[in-house]
């Protein structure tokens, strides 16, 4: 194995401040694991780390990025839960077993990967094992480093908080990597799919993949169209991933009992509704921040069961982190992956 390795550091906030080091490698200590990094997937949330610093305390150098496959290249003493040679993907929130997340209500926990812990964009990174879980057998590197935000954020958001069942419909805004993990378990699960969409040609693409309808949300008022597919009735779920003053139009569009999981920001940090429909239609909205591990090795093994292929818009080698981040900024059709080794 190498002694060195190459991996980007931001040493300030701002991408002018992102930099790719020649740095050891590192060894893995008591309970932790030594992971050969395949692939690393690029997220909104990224963006806004590298960009904003979204008002963490970041410990600069800060190696960025949280979504990562790999396979484990050697272990510290006392590790139980992987050997090497065991093909893994990263968790999103360290130490988040099950239940709900940490923290109090003055300061509620998001302790994650990439943010107040350092990152994964690197040719190895050393974990605690237990922020691991097993890969999917089925996918490739690539396909599986997008699962543990997208994926999961899908996946907690329909069947964790959701309680989807088959024959419902869920509603889906966008065409990005967790809108289209949305539509693929939906789908997977029996339930008619509407995405909405500004672009017609991504639209095609979705209903290529299963979506039941698309709606050009720039057409005209998307919750009209939405009320319009399903009879009159609405959609039992939708995943709100403008955020801002779109929840209004989800609220419109939710059926009486309809689930909102809040996930995106896209249009501001600050939430807009109209109270009235929201109580007369006892609409339940829910913030989702990913998920915690023993939802990702459920997620893992339905992925394996379903056949499931993550959509990846574009991949890029390690040194091209300027030009993935530059796809982000355009709006990518699924995932983008930096492949590193």
């Amino acid at each position: 194995m190498a002694q060195t390795m190459k991996r980007w550091t931001l040493n300030a906030v701002g991408r002018e401040n992102l930099a790719l080091a020649e740095v050891p490698v590192p060894t893995p200590g008591p309970g932790q694991v030594l992971v050969k990094v395949a692939a690393v997937s690029l997220n909104y949330r990224d963006k806004l780390v590298i960009e904003t610093g979204m008002g963490l305390d970041l410990p600069f150098p800060l190696t960025p990025l949280s979504d990562m496959a790999g396979e484990v290249a050697a272990v510290g003493t006392g590790v139980a839960r992987f050997a090497a040679g065991d093909r893994v993907i990263s968790t999103f929130v360290p130490g988040w077993i099950d239940g709900r997340t940490g923290g109090s209500a003055a300061r509620p926990g998001y302790a994650t990967l990439g943010g107040l812990h350092q990152g994964v964009l690197a040719e190895y990174v050393v974990l605690n094992q237990d922020w691991l879980t097993a890969a999917p057998a089925s996918l490739t590197p690539a396909e599986a480093s997008t699962l543990p935000i997208a994926g999961l954020t899908a996946w907690f958001s329909l069947f964790e908080r959701g309680g989807l069942k088959a024959g419902e419909t869920v509603v889906v805004q966008g065409t990005g990597g967790v809108a289209l993990f949305g539509l693929q378990f939906a789908k997977a699960a029996g339930a008619e799919v509407i995405v909405t969409s500004g672009d017609d040609a991504k639209l095609a693409r979705a209903k290529a993949l299963g979506a039941d309808h698309g709606i050009n949300r720039l057409a005209g008022d998307w919750a009209e169209a939405v009320i319009a597919h399903t009879g009159g009735r609405g959609a039992d779920h939708i995943l709100e991933l403008a955020g801002g003053a779109n929840l209004d139009r989800s609220v419109a569009a939710a059926a009486v009992g309809g689930r909102i999981a809040m996930i995106g920001l896209l249009e501001g940090f600050e939430l807009k509704t109209r109270v009235v429909p929201l109580l007369l239609k006892e609409v339940t909205v829910f913030g989702v921040v990913v998920g915690h591990r023993r939802a990702q090795e459920d997620m893992v093994r339905a992925v394996d069961r379903i056949g499931l292929r993550p959509v990846i818009d574009a991949r890029y080698p390690l040194a091209d982190l300027p030009a993935a981040l530059d796809h982000l900024d355009r709006g990518p059709f699924g995932k983008i992956v930096v492949e590193v080794g």
